[in-house]
């Protein structure tokens, strides 16, 4: 008859049957959900990474291409210096202002659509009171 090994598990032909409890647990850890808190979102870190890559790229190239330019025409150091200091500054100002609009423009969006959920939800609400 089958009886009961030392690891507490059933031996239907008299051999004992070992395992690895180690193994066991982390397979389990393996093959369980994420927490919350430890679960990070990449795709958040990834839109404002996308963002100042871009920006600095853009901003670099308009202003060398600015610069160049300016010393196609102008071998003069203060000329040079000048329209790269306002090509920056320009460049900056611009990029600002468009990523506030864009900014902006986005929480715009998101109070309007919670707006619309929350009339939603409290059409639902009025809908089954009616039925009550």
């Amino acid at each position: 008859m089958a009886g009961l090994s030392a690891c507490g598990l059933v031996s239907l032909n008299h051999v004992e049957v070992v395992s690895n409890h180690a193994n066991e647990k982390d397979a389990e850890k393996q093959f369980q959900q994420p927490d919350e808190e430890d679960h990070f979102d990449y795709s958040e870190r990834g839109q404002w990474l996308r963002a100042a890559l871009l920006g600095a790229n853009d901003g670099l190239v308009s202003v060398a291409s600015l610069l160049m330019g300016v010393g196609a025409v102008k071998t003069d150091v203060k000329a040079m210096l000048l329209a790269g200091f306002a090509g920056s500054v320009a460049g900056a100002s611009s990029m600002a202002i468009g990523e506030f609009v864009s900014v902006y423009t986005q929480y715009e969006v998101e109070v309007a659509q919670m707006k619309r959920e929350t009339r939603v939800l409290e059409e639902g609400m009025k809908r089954t009171q009616r039925w009550e």
